[in-house]
């Protein structure tokens, strides 16, 4: 009895393209090692350039001129910002899931401002200097704008439009108090002067230690919302039908963006642009799925964030350029550059 033979494979049969998935996770992959090249560029570049030699003896040896410059000056400093520029990404990425508005950012619900206005208060009305002081009022203030702006835009009932117009009035009206402040108040002024633009210099292992339980905490919160906030992003009428709870998870996602912009600009200062900028980038690679943009901002807005500390340090040697400065350089004509898209596609 003759069995017939499976066909043998024809020669020319072309190998099947690789899956969206795939190649989303490759290229979460590649932002890794770009995130990991950046990193060590930031502990070696500086006032003093450093060789990858010099810097392995200073990470690893406890005493000498390489371990004072790398984990005295530079190591803290890095991983500020790698935490400070994750907040920042995965925050925006929420605000703009949220608001379903693509240009969105964490400034735009008024987080920042209270942040500001609540240091403000702090070293001129309570004598706050240190940094470990008035990061905890930097916290409280960007919380507490938060949960007023969750307030007026209708608690449970909250809509896009209604927190975004919240949280621009606020904004406005604690940016006018702190500038009235310091107009006022030329001490206050002059401690101001840095933590307004948004700098990862004073970075010390108290401050890493002080933020890095909310971090976490708002990171895990953001991260376990991708599903409910792909439901929101499609629209109310579309997210009660596929069974999501729009009040739950609009206060989730405030809660996250609060706690993420909160610690990180109490430790950083106002940093802008980052989360509107990385996000936005990350969406036309990803697509709208939220379970991708945050994992990929995560990794790829301290990329931004530290490049940008990494220039400020060598454009203005022996001096530096702040990295608030840097970004918002940066941010102007990128975002100039996304409302001219997004006008030309509407048209």
């Amino acid at each position: 009895m003759l069995v017939d033979s499976p066909p043998e494979p024809r020669a020319d049969t072309a190998p099947a393209p690789p899956t969206r998935r795939a190649i989303r996770s490759l290229g979460l992959l590649v932002s890794v090692v770009i995130l990991a090249s950046v990193t060590l560029a930031s502990i070696a570049i500086g006032a003093k350039g450093l060789s990858p030699a010099q810097v392995w003896h200073g990470l690893f040896h406890d005493s000498g001129t390489y371990a004072d410059v790398v984990v005295g000056d530079r190591l803290s400093r890095t991983v500020l910002g790698l935490l400070a520029g994750a907040a920042l990404g995965l925050a925006g990425a929420v605000l703009q899931a949220l608001t379903r508005n693509p240009l969105a950012d964490p400034g735009l619900l008024g987080i920042n401002a209270g942040a500001s206005a609540a240091v403000v208060t702090a070293m001129t009305y309570f004598g706050v200097t240190s940094l470990s002081g008035y990061v905890w009022f930097a916290f409280l203030g960007a919380a507490a704008v938060g949960a007023l702006v969750w307030f007026l835009g209708g608690s449970r009932g909250a809509t896009p439009v209604r927190l975004a117009l919240a949280g621009t009035a606020i904004s406005a009206a604690l940016y006018g108090y702190l500038q009235a402040v310091m107009i006022m108040d030329d001490a206050a002024l002059g401690k101001m002067r840095f933590w307004t633009v948004g700098s990862l210099a004073s970075a010390t292992d108290a401050t890493i230690r002080q933020v890095l339980p909310f971090l976490l905490a708002g990171t895990v919160l953001a991260l376990a919302l991708a599903r409910p906030l792909n439901a929101v992003a499609m629209g109310d009428d579309t997210a009660r039908a596929l069974g999501a709870h729009l009040g739950r998870t609009r206060a989730l996602s405030m809660a996250a963006a609060t706690v993420l912009c909160g610690a990180a600009t109490a430790a950083c200062g106002p940093i802008v642009f980052v989360g509107l900028m990385v996000p936005h980038a990350v969406r036309s690679f990803t697509g709208p799925d939220l379970r991708w943009i945050l994992p990929y901002a995560t990794v790829l807005s301290p990329v931004l964030l530290l490049g940008a500390d990494v220039v400020g340090r060598v454009v203005a040697r022996p001096a530096e350029l702040q990295v608030g400065i840097v970004t918002a350089l940066i941010g102007g004509p990128v975002f100039i550059l996304l409302v001219r898209r997004r006008r030309t596609a509407q048209l």
